[in-house]
């Protein structure tokens, strides 16, 4: 079967390229044009409950009560993050998921903190194609203030990425990382 055969909602989670000539892009499309008119309401809710209620119609599954998210919070398509429980995601964090984001339990994110799971094609002539790769942020990582999480990265399980931070490289787990590019500066015990 050809790839342009395969729904593209699942080319898109197993990464790599997604051409710009693709038939089913407007199928993407229309769920960013959903996920716009849905962050919309999102943004103007004025409690915790509502903003999971909103957030769970996003990403198409519930947010746990014991997750926490601060509006403003931004996606471009919402159906490709999972979050686990007791996450905290605070104020204008911006999600660009087209490739999948993970969140597991106990994860702890900073404002204006950005996760990219989309890239582009350097020859200028592809550059309109997308190149996806997810990101994971495994249990009880803290992601600092500001901080960016560039596609295909894995966070580790305990770690720590300092505020201002650009991280194209996988975190270990019980490290923290700091810099543009990220770099360990600690383990922690």
């Amino acid at each position: 079967m050809s790839d342009d055969k395969i729904d593209i909602s699942a080319r898109m989670l197993a990464g790599g390229l997604i051409p710009k000539t693709d038939p089913q892009l407007p199928q993407l499309w229309e769920v960013v044009a959903q996920t716009i008119k849905r962050s919309a309401a999102l943004n103007v809710a004025t409690s915790i409950d509502e903003i999971r209620t909103l957030l769970s119609e996003i990403i198409g599954s519930e947010v746990d009560k014991s997750t926490t998210v601060f509006i403003p919070f931004y996606t471009n398509y919402g159906m490709h993050i999972k979050l686990g429980k007791n996450v905290f995601i605070n104020h204008a964090c911006s999600f660009l998921d087209l490739g999948g984001i993970t969140i597991e339990d106990e994860v702890q994110i900073g404002p204006r903190v950005n996760l990219i799971t989309e890239n582009h094609p350097l020859e200028a002539s592809d550059r309109k194609s997308l190149l996806l790769n997810r990101i994971l942020i495994k249990r009880n990582a803290w992601i600092g203030a500001g901080a960016t999480i560039l596609p295909g990265v894995t966070i580790g399980e305990n770690a720590v990425v300092a505020a201002g931070a650009v991280v194209n490289k996988d975190v270990a787990a019980n490290t923290m990382v700091a810099g543009i590019p990220a770099k360990v500066i600690k383990v922690l015990t």
